[in-house]
C-alpha cells in the first residue's frame, strides 16, 4: 500500500480551530446522553427574519438560479454602498465592493491580493483566531501585539508602533471586538489615525461584522469615516450574519478602493466565482428593509448580555472587562485554573460546560462565553463555571 499524498507547506502549518473542536466534543457527548450546557456559540440563536426569507424564496420561483457576476449582484452591491454611505459615512460606489461568501472570505481574498512573502501584518490580541491564519495562508507573518484583562483590553498604540517594521503592511481592527466584545471609541480611532498617518505604507483592514451588536448608548464609529484622508488605505469586512441572523446563509462583503476590489474579484472569480444567486436577493431585502428586527435582536443580546457580565462578576476569582458589544464575555480565570484549553477540556468532561479557550484568541489565561443562548442556558454555564473555579 502506498503511503498517503505528502501535503504542501501551507497545509502543514494550518492550525485547526479549537473552537470547531471544542464544539465537535460537546456534540459527541451529548449524542451519549451527556447533558451539555453549551456557551461556546458564535452565531446568534435567532431564526432568519422571516422578510429575508420570503425574498429568496421568492426569487427562486422566479428562477434566479443561475450563475451570477463574481463581485455579487449588482443590486446588492448598490445596496452595501448606499448603506456605507448613509450609515457608516462612507462614501461608496458598487465598484468599491465586493460580495463574498461570508466575512472569512472577504478578509481571505483581501490578505490574498494585498499580501506577499515576508510581509509582516500586526493583530491586536486578543483576536479572532481566523486571522492570523489567514496572513499565513498569504506567506506573511502574523505579529501579535498583546493587551490585558487588567488594563481593559486597551489598545496599546505605543507597543502598536513599536511593533511596526520596513515589512509591516497591513493592521487589523476589529470593533466591536471577538472574542473581548470591546468597542473603540471615536477618540481611539483618532489617535489610531494619528499613527497610521506617520506609517504612509501602512494599510488598515477593519472587521465590523458585529457593529449593529451593541450595549445600549455605545456607538459604532468606522475608522475611515473618522479619517477621511486614510480612506484610500482603508478596507472594511463586513456582513448579514450576525446583525441579521444569516449564518448560514454565507453572506459577506468586502470594501475600500476599486483598483484592489477588483484584484480580489478576480481571485474570486478563480476559486468560488459568486455567492448563491437567490441568497443575494435575501440580503438585498435586509439591508434596503427598516433596522427594526435588527434593534430587536440587540436589545435581546444587551440584556443576555448583562445578565451573563454580571454572573461573572460574583464568581470568586474572575477578572472581567464587561464587554460593550457582539455577544460574548472574555473573562480572566484565577491563576490556579491553569492554561485555557485544559481548562475548557476539563469544563467539558467533568461539568459538561462547552466554552472555548482563550489560546485561541490570543490570551491562554481567559475564556469566551456567549449569551446568544437562553437566560436559563446562560443561569445553568455559571453555575457549572462556578464549581471549577478554586474556593475564593
Amino acid at each position: 500500500m502506498s503511503p498517503p499524498p505528502s501535503l504542501s507547506s501551507r497545509a502543514e502549518a494550518l492550525q485547526p480551530s479549537l473552537t470547531l473542536a471544542i464544539s465537535a466534543r460537546a456534540k459527541t457527548l451529548k449524542q451519549e446522553g451527556r447533558n451539555i450546557c453549551s456557551l461556546s456559540a458564535g452565531e446568534p440563536d435567532f431564526g432568519t427574519p422571516s422578510f429575508i426569507v420570503e425574498a429568496a424564496i421568492q426569487a427562486l420561483r422566479d428562477g434566479v438560479t443561475r450563475y451570477g457576476p463574481a463581485s455579487g449582484d449588482p443590486e446588492l452591491k448598490l445596496a452595501i454602498a448606499r448603506k456605507l454611505t448613509a450609515e457608516n459615512g462612507l462614501p461608496t460606489s458598487a465598484e468599491q465592493v465586493l460580495v463574498t461568501n461570508g466575512g472569512k472570505q472577504a478578509i481571505y481574498n483581501l490578505f490574498q491580493v494585498l499580501l506577499n512573502p515576508g510581509d509582516e501584518v500586526l493583530i491586536p490580541s486578543p483576536y479572532w483566531l481566523s486571522y492570523p491564519e489567514m496572513a499565513r495562508l498569504a506567506g506573511a507573518r502574523p505579529v501579535a501585539v498583546p493587551s490585558s484583562a487588567a488594563d481593559g483590553f486597551r489598545l496599546d498604540l505605543q507597543a502598536l508602533e513599536a511593533a511596526i517594521t520596513p515589512a509591516t503592511r497591513l493592521l487589523v481592527i476589529n470593533s466591536p471586538g471577538n472574542p473581548t466584545g470591546r468597542v473603540l471609541s471615536r477618540e481611539e480611532l483618532q489617535q489610531l489615525a494619528e499613527l497610521v498617518r506617520r506609517h504612509p505604507r501602512l494599510l488598515v483592514m477593519t472587521d465590523e461584522i458585529y457593529e449593529y451588536l451593541l450595549e445600549e448608548g455605545v456607538t459604532h464609529h468606522s475608522f475611515a469615516a473618522v479619517a477621511p484622508d486614510l480612506r484610500d488605505r482603508c478596507f472594511m469586512v463586513n456582513g448579514f450574519a450576525k446583525g441579521w441572523a444569516m449564518t448560514g446563509w454565507r453572506l459577506g462583503y468586502l470594501s475600500g478602493p476599486a483598483s484592489v476590489i477588483k484584484a480580489a474579484a478576480a481571485l474570486q472569480s478563480q476559486s468560488t466565482s459568486n455567492v448563491c444567486s437567490f441568497a443575494q436577493r435575501g440580503a438585498v431585502a435586509a439591508i434596503e428593509a427598516s433596522r427594526d428586527c435588527v434593534r430587536e435582536m440587540a436589545v435581546s443580546y444587551d440584556q443576555r448580555r448583562t445578565l451573563l457580565v454580571e454572573g461573572l462578576q460574583a464568581l470568586p476569582g474572575i477578572t472581567l472587562v464587561p464587554p460593550k458589544g457582539a455577544f460574548y464575555a472574555f473573562p480572566q480565570l484565577p491563576e490556579a485554573c491553569g492554561d485555557s484549553v485544559n481548562f475548557c477540556q476539563r469544563a467539558l468532561e467533568q461539568e459538561g460546560l462547552a466554552i472555548v479557550p482563550g489560546g485561541a484568541f490570543g490570551d491562554d489565561r481567559c475564556v469566551r462565553l456567549s449569551c446568544a443562548v437562553s437566560r436559563e442556558t446562560i443561569t445553568d454555564g455559571l453555575s457549572r463555571l462556578a464549581l471549577l473555579l478554586p474556593a475564593g
